[in-house]
């Protein structure tokens, strides 16, 4: 009996010693602790923003950061494992802005609910919106946007091209430095690459949630123009093995007359090649028809609130938080990541830092954005094995292939 009252006791005591060092309880009015899971923005500036957010919760929320990979799929998959089991340790999280579709069709983030929805769309382009919302409904808040510029540099380029054949063939002349860099590795960023050039050619990879685009045509060109610079004296050695980073360090070496890339590029250019940052220029996208403005790509990320939270209300509050004007010029102005909220580009401190303001807002109000689906991982993973290596493109057959390989990622066989 003694034994059995003693281990009661100590049972009591442990549950009390728990719910002591707990992040909070509602009923207490303690502070809860809210796990926010994003990726490591190098900067900083995503850390800054979760204690921003804590301070002015006065007391109410305290966010601890959790940082993510730097690679878009490890994000992923570190996300999917854990919410897959119903993880109650998410409660906000980054999300890349193609994974809306998939995270909302698996129940694992919540709808916004209409007072915090309003709030996030209030102010808010167009392009991020969309990425963002699932079959009518807001899934996730915008909180930084991207999208690829035209870069080139000013002393070799005095007019920038207008189209993808334009810059290939001018780069081809070029004595020095006659180089395109782009992404064309067997990753997310071939696929966003080959989804501008379809959409800026007429087209679309799907036409639905789980329809496969029935413009062949686009697909024709955007494989052309891929193919036509891999095979082109402007095409980097590299190209079949280059990612975002190492377009950005070719250029800053001085190996390229242009680059198309993220505004990333502009503060480390600044950084590491201030002789050369003085050089660089950018001009939109490019195009695939003359007098055709293109469909840029449009990135970034999205705060997404977890369905396994136990705390929605505050994570929905500190999510509009971190998104706020102040934290989205941070973003910017740090890491060059372009902001969603429309008030920040007409600012003009703002763009006196980023003085591409103006272009980036137009192209992302008119971006060319991915397939919205549950499938977008298979269906990525299918067009960018299709088209990678570039120079490997059999323009006879690639449609073909792409068609067949995209019909069976919408009917989750066919697994490369």
């Amino acid at each position: 009996m003694t034994r059995s009252v003693t281990a009661l006791l100590s049972l009591v005591l442990l549950l009390f010693a728990l719910a002591s060092c707990g992040g909070s309880s509602s009923s207490n009015g303690g502070t809860v602790t809210l796990n926010w899971w994003a990726y490591n923005e190098p900067s900083g500036s995503f850390r800054e923003a979760a204690d921003r957010c804590t301070r002015e919760s006065h007391g109410r929320y305290r966010i601890a950061f959790n940082a993510l990979g730097n690679d878009a799929d490890t994000q992923r998959q570190s996300l999917v494992r854990r919410l897959a089991a119903k993880d109650a340790s998410i409660d906000l999280m980054s999300m890349d802005v193609v994974w809306t579709g998939e995270f909302a069709e698996a129940g694992w983030i919540r709808p916004w609910p209409a007072s915090f929805a309003r709030q996030v769309r209030k102010g808010t382009l167009a392009g991020p919106l969309a990425t963002a919302t699932y079959q009518g409904k807001l899934y996730a808040a915008p909180a930084n946007s991207n999208t690829q510029l035209l870069w080139y540099r000013k002393d070799l380029i005095k007019n920038p091209p207008k189209t993808w054949d334009a810059m290939i063939d001018q780069a081809a002349k070029l004595k020095k430095a006659g180089r395109v860099e782009i992404q064309g590795a067997a990753y997310e960023g071939t696929m966003v690459w080959f989804n501008a050039l379809v959409t800026s050619a007429g087209g679309r990879i799907l036409d639905g949630p789980t329809k496969v685009g029935g413009n062949k045509q686009a697909l024709r060109t955007a494989a052309r123009i891929m193919s036509k610079l891999a095979g082109s004296k402007a095409a980097d050695p590299s190209l079949k093995n280059q990612k975002e980073d190492q377009n950005r360090l070719a250029f800053e070496t001085g190996q390229a007359a242009f680059q198309v890339n993220y505004p990333f590029i502009y503060p480390s250019a600044k950084a590491n090649n201030p002789k050369l940052f003085k050089e660089i220029g950018w001009a939109p996208y490019p195009g695939v028809e003359p007098g055709k403005p293109a469909k840029a790509p449009i990135g970034g990320f999205n705060w997404g609130v977890s369905s396994y939270t136990a705390h929605p209300q505050e994570a929905f509050a500190a999510a509009t938080c971190l998104r706020d004007p102040t934290n989205q010029r941070a973003f910017a102005i740090k890491g060059g990541l372009p902001p969603t909220l429309s008030s920040l580009y007409d600012d003009k401190a703002f763009k006196k830092d980023y003085p591409f303001a103006g272009l980036v807002r137009r192209q992302l109000e008119h971006a060319g954005v991915r397939p919205v689906t549950p499938l977008y991982a298979d269906v990525s993973l299918a067009v960018y094995t299709t088209v990678s290596p570039p120079g490997n493109i059999d323009l006879k057959s690639v449609v073909k292939k792409l068609t067949e390989r995209i019909g069976d990622a919408l009917k989750s066989k066919g697994l490369l």
